[in-house]
């Protein structure tokens, strides 16, 4: 079921943003191709999404600029797999406060702990920002991981953008 209503010129950056990502599933797509995620298949199995929401939902992800179409083969067909833009990894800030959140004001049997930003270069939790928190030096993408919350086990590396 789709909004009646469009925030998209709205004075309110908080509902600018909602017309683009508070939409059901939108967050759970940017977190796992956060985590590396690419591909219909594997976003389809990893949450238990329907076909035609899945595609529905990368499809406005794609047209609002925060993950891009690619093409690839796979044996003798061309297939698409979506990948992480530049104001698609700028939602990092928003996911983790949500976990944040989530893990202060939600519980769970299942849950793996809170959502943990780890920056490598230190070995220490961080937020998002530009420098970590525990040694003060500028954080770059490749130098992070997730840990803890929806994961199983172990650490993650944050996917880069296209374009990076």
């Amino acid at each position: 079921m789709s909004r009646r209503t469009t925030w998209e010129d709205n004075s309110c950056p908080i509902a600018r943003a909602a017309d683009v990502i508070a939409e059901p599933w939108t967050l759970l797509i940017l977190r796992n191709a956060t985590a590396g995620t690419t591909r219909f298949e594997d976003f389809r199995a990893q949450l238990g999404i329907a076909d035609n929401v899945l595609t529905t939902r990368l499809a406005k992800l794609v047209e609002r600029g925060l993950l891009t179409k690619l093409p690839y083969r796979d044996g003798g067909r061309t297939r698409h797999e979506y990948r992480l833009t530049k104001a698609g990894s700028d939602a990092l800030p928003v996911l983790h406060a949500l976990g944040a959140w989530g893990d202060a004001h939600t519980s769970s049997e299942n849950a793996y702990g809170p959502m943990q930003l780890v920056h490598c270069a230190c070995g220490e939790l961080t937020r998002p920002g530009e420098k970590c928190d525990a040694c003060g030096k500028p954080l770059v993408r490749d130098d992070l991981t997730w840990r803890g919350s929806w994961l199983s086990e172990g650490e993650i590396p944050l996917a880069d953008p296209v374009g990076w």
